[in-house]
């Protein structure tokens, strides 16, 4: 009788067990979208696995047991599953040419030739990157990790969308407003009177740059503790994984031209203050932003290119995320990602990805703003700043420039 009641227990725990790895997985995973219908879908393979304590591959069974679980209860919702109308051809009301102009947006369309090489262009953006993170010759800080070794805080700009399967890393001055926007959509986090938003351009942007709007994996940490790491490699390896980047200094010249060229009291207070009493030796600062603009006291541009060359700025705390390498925000030689978009092709790569995720029946991306910085104007803003603080810059920026394929700024590099 004992033997009995202990094998009948054990059979109970077992099965408690088993259930609740089931659902720690299925909401995580988000199991109607486990795997994507786009070009980038994986193979159906068994899910990596965790080694335990023992060196054991603990959870292998597990996986293979949900890989089966996931894949037939998505072929069901799939055969269930019916279309969604598509968009008419514009969603947006039709606005006149003075209104257009005050706001700053491109609402013109695009040829549809300019499509044509898109495939052609990221597959050759991939290889870019797959081969320089390859290439030992190649050195940069932190291109030799491995993504275990990624501390959490470092992972916060990565955005998941589990109804989709999207994995998005953000750089801040490359669309991320407009691209958070999208994300928010397609993974109804945020709702207006009950009901998710619909379209990107209605999200208030106080909204858009709050953290608690988005599932990140920094995030994960607090939600799945030692299972972490585990699930981030599920979604990595699963999902479509997709970053936009910019010219290394015209990313620059546009965090300056926002930060400290515009009243804001954040900044001011964090960068301005320090940045004037080190490199333009004034004492006596005004602690506002306003009564410093009204008094004519203003961090130049080359005030900014000294705090960055300053080896006492990094000892004090990391780059800000408006003007951090690219690299160190997303991770480009750990994490593989799918599609390398570029804001010099904004409209053309943000409608061929939109198509590849097969969302583009449900949104459309935001318009580009049409007075966004300009890489003609490197040299005006360059002008004053000396070649050698140029080349030393560059050095520090040389990784962005290499590894997305950015050609290096000869002209700002020569006496």
């Amino acid at each position: 009788m004992t033997k009995a009641r202990l094998f009948r227990l054990s059979v109970v725990v077992g099965s408690v067990f088993m259930i609740l790895l089931i659902i720690v997985y299925w909401d995580n995973v988000g199991t109607a979208h486990f795997y994507l219908h786009t070009s980038f879908s994986r193979p159906h393979g068994v899910l990596p696995t965790v080694v335990g304590d023992d060196g054991q591959s603990s959870l292998s069974d597990v996986d293979e047991f949900l890989e089966k679980l996931l894949t037939s209860e998505l072929r069901y919702r799939v055969d269930q599953k019916t279309e969604q109308p598509p968009l008419p051809a514009s969603s947006r009301p039709i606005i006149s040419n003075l209104e257009e102009n005050v706001r700053g947006y491109d609402w013109s369309t695009r040829d549809a030739r300019t499509m044509l090489d898109q495939e052609k262009t990221q597959a050759e953006r991939r290889k870019t990157l797959r081969e320089l993170c390859a290439n030992s010759s190649f050195a940069f800080p932190t291109k030799d990790r491995s993504f275990e070794d990624i501390p959490n805080y470092e992972l916060n700009h990565l955005i998941v969308d589990d109804r989709h399967g999207i994995i998005y890393c953000y750089v801040p001055k490359v669309a991320c407003t407009n691209w958070k926007r999208v994300m928010i959509v397609l993974s109804e986090s945020l709702m207006d009177q009950g009901i998710p938003y619909g379209d990107p351009l209605d999200i208030p942007r106080e909204h858009v740059h709050n953290s608690s709007t988005h599932f990140t994996f920094n995030k994960f940490w607090r939600r799945y503790g030692k299972f972490s790491r585990h699930l981030m490699k599920i979604k990595l390896k699963k999902y479509t994984k997709f970053l936009f980047v910019r010219d290394p200094f015209v990313r620059l010249i546009s965090a300056f031209r926002s930060k400290f060229e515009l009243e804001n009291d954040e900044f001011y207070r964090r960068f301005a203050i320090p940045m004037l009493k080190l490199y333009s030796n004034h004492t006596s600062i005004p602690t506002s932003v306003s009564e410093a603009f009204e008094a004519g006291l203003r961090v130049s541009f080359s005030d900014f290119i000294q705090y960055l060359l300053d080896p006492r700025t990094e000892k004090l705390a990391p780059f800000n995320e408006h003007w951090r390498q690219v690299y160190r925000l997303c991770h480009p030689c750990q994490i593989e990602y799918d599609f390398i978009g570029k804001l010099e092709t904004l409209d053309e790569d943000a409608a061929h990805l939109l198509q590849l995720l097969k969302v583009d029946d449900l949104l459309r991306f935001p318009p580009s703003y049409r007075n966004r910085t300009a890489s003609s104007w490197e040299e005006d803003w360059f002008a004053k700043i000396p070649v050698a603080w140029r080349q030393q810059l560059y050095k520090l920026y040389e990784a962005d420039f290499v590894l997305f394929g950015y050609p290096k700024p000869e002209h700002l590099l020569k006496n």
